[in-house]
């Protein structure tokens, strides 16, 4: 592959192109968390092929391809689809599922049929509704005494009434997302506010639809509020995070056209999804390897701890503090194996907590010793609390105790012996150790 001379690209058109491409996904993407919150995605969807015939619809009666008629026809029809899909889906008893399938794939085929009725003249065809013109930003007009893109004033202008429609129903829009119930009981019309944000939905769509095509729209509607979901739990941040993906992929989209000839609009909903797939690996909290390297140091941790316990216990049984060590198969065993068993003890050498002894033999240094105590501090107050306030049998407490004993801190250790007036022993007889202040 030959790939092309990037110092050849005007550096207007590169501009304008991702200055286009940004503002028309940023205001779907802000629209989009809303949607992605509210369990409402595929609605977005239905919404962006449904207000095909509205378009067309406000051609045929005005005879004008302006923005003005063409914006109250979509919006109309975007509205239409909402309350059509939640009749059929309350009233109706259809599935909600198959009610947006049906309401969105009929008027997305009349807005087909309708084109077709269009004058042969007319540029209104398939291929502007699915992949848009946004190589066409060199067509440029005088605005503010600037030389922009055509349909730049009129995305601007969707972003900003976006913006303004978010901030003032800030409110509104977080609790009718979150618990529809509790706006009602506040005094809050969900249905309102829903038919609202369905408004605004079908305004940015066809804002964007000329431009971009319903392709991208489609991807931005979902891919950039998701990406921001996995990045952050506060829906501020991902608010904005949904924006800055839309932002990157716009960039992203005109690179990826200027090497590989692809088109604009799908080379941005590319960069998305490339965006997306690297949130879901490697988000914070969410993404895969995230979860895989949590589970992966707390399985570690509860091994490790569960090996100087066990140490701990052979030096109390054998009442010495400096003994010949345990064997280290033995303590994996008991420790349950496995690679996470095998990983312990290098941890807890390094950590200062263990010191191999002669033949294969493990034995706890002063600091593990001391977060041994720790543990079986914790373990052995458990038992005292289940003991005291659910009396169960003697031979249920230990297991229960084994699990929770690696999630009680200094403090709830506190708790727990207060509770219990500071008990010297177990249900089962064994001292408990006394808290030590750390070294």
């Amino acid at each position: 592959m030959t790939w092309p001379d990037l110092s050849a690209m005007d550096p207007a058109q590169a501009f304008w192109t991702i200055a286009v491409g940004a503002l028309s996904n940023a205001s779907c993407a802000v629209l989009g968390c809303y949607l992605v919150l509210r369990r409402m995605s595929l609605l977005g969807d239905a919404i962006s092929h449904a207000i095909l015939p509205g378009i067309v619809l406000a051609f045929l009666l005005t005879g004008q391809t302006a923005s003005g008629p063409m914006l109250l026809g979509a919006v109309g029809i975007g509205v239409l689809t909402a309350v059509v899909t939640q009749t059929l889906h309350v009233s109706g008893n259809v599935p909600e599922d198959a009610s947006m399938g049906v309401v969105f794939t009929s008027l997305f085929a009349l807005g087909v049929v309708l084109i077709a009725l269009a004058p042969s003249n007319v540029d209104l065809d398939l291929d502007c509704v699915l992949m848009g013109r946004l190589e066409e930003v060199l067509v440029r007009e005088p605005w503010l005494g600037v030389e922009v893109p055509l349909k730049f004033p009129s995305l601007l202008a969707v972003l900003a009434a976006t913006a303004a429609f978010v901030t003032l129903f800030w409110k509104e829009l977080k609790i009718a997302s979150f618990d529809p119930a509790l706006a009602t009981a506040m005094g809050i019309s969900a249905a309102v506010v829903h038919y609202l944000l369905m408004g605004m939905v079908a305004a940015a769509t066809v804002a964007a639809f000329d431009a971009v095509g319903s392709v991208l729209v489609i991807a931005m509607l979902i891919v950039p509020a998701a990406t921001a979901h996995l990045l952050t739990d506060r829906l501020g941040w991902m608010v904005g995070w949904s924006v800055v993906v839309a932002i990157i992929s716009a960039v992203l989209g005109y690179l990826g056209d200027i090497l590989f000839d692809t088109g604009v609009a799908g080379m941005m909903a590319v960069g998305a999804g490339l965006q997306f797939l690297l949130a879901v690996l490697l988000a914070p909290r969410h993404g895969l390897v995230s979860k895989l390297w949590h589970r992966l140091t707390l399985s570690l941790r509860i091994v490790s701890e569960d090996l100087v316990a066990v140490l701990y216990r052979f030096e109390e049984t054998t009442g010495e503090t400096q003994t010949a060590g345990v064997p280290w198969n033995l303590c994996r065993r008991i420790a349950g194996g496995g690679l996470t068993a095998w990983l312990a003890a290098p941890l807890l050498w390094w950590r200062g907590e263990v010191r191999p002894v002669s033949g294969g033999r493990l034995r706890l240094t002063p600091r593990g010793r001391q977060s041994a105590q720790s543990l079986v501090r914790s373990h052995r107050l458990w038992e005292a609390f289940l003991g005291e306030h659910f009396q169960l049998p003697l031979d249920h407490l230990h297991e229960s105790a084994e699990r929770v004993e690696h999630f009680i801190g200094p403090k709830l250790q506190q708790r727990l012996a207060s509770d219990l007036h500071q008990p010297g022993r177990d249900p089962h007889g064994k001292e408990i150790p006394v808290a030590k202040e750390p070294e």
